[in-house]
């Protein structure tokens, strides 16, 4: 199979499975589904050979279109702030999940192979102290074919929100370090 575009939708659920679930259900035309702030609760209760109620397993929500792909949780303190969902359509290119590149609970970088060529994909939730956008700046990656990243970045800034009412030196700051770090990421051949 080789892929000429990717329809990606990318939005931030505040917790709320009953929006992922529409989401998977409604957006089967899309290839790829960001989701930022997900929320981790029992998806059901596993047999256990300690526990005659079973033992709850912790996730998100799945689907039988969409392959999940999120770290493992943790702790529910340090649950992880981003899930990537691939449509199985798209399972002949091979996506993965790359924690040995970046390994935190705010970015997930997957990559997957096209065309004999490795693409590289980046959902990211960036909260109110800018942790995913500090932590970006400072992790040394080089990644060559970095498609997309994108997610929550927690930026508002009357520049490119006009519903925001003011402007702060912060926002641009915030911007110019985030397109910084995009040029760092994007090496073009």
């Amino acid at each position: 199979m080789i892929l000429k575009d990717l329809r990606i939708f990318s939005q931030n659920v505040c917790k709320s499975n009953f929006l992922i679930n529409i989401i998977l259900e409604v957006n089967h035309n899309f290839d790829i589904i960001f989701i930022q702030e997900p929320s981790w609760t029992t998806l059901r209760f596993i047999p256990s050979s300690t526990n005659p109620k079973g033992v709850p397993l912790l996730g998100v929500p799945n689907h039988p279109n969409w392959l999940t792909f999120a770290r493992k949780l943790s702790s529910s303190n340090e649950s992880p702030r981003v899930v990537t969902y691939i449509n199985i359509r798209l399972l002949s290119l091979w996506f993965s999940l790359r924690k040995d590149i970046i390994n935190h609970r705010i970015i997930i970088l997957t990559f997957f192979f096209n065309n004999n060529s490795t693409f590289w994909i980046m959902n990211v939730y960036s909260d109110s102290s800018h942790t995913a956008l500090k932590y970006l700046k400072d992790t040394e990656v080089n990644l060559s074919n970095l498609l997309i990243m994108t997610g929550d970045f927690n930026i508002r800034d009357s520049y490119w929100d006009p519903t925001f009412s003011h402007h702060s030196i912060l926002g641009i700051v915030i911007g110019i370090q985030l397109f910084l770090i995009i040029l760092t990421f994007v090496m073009i051949f």
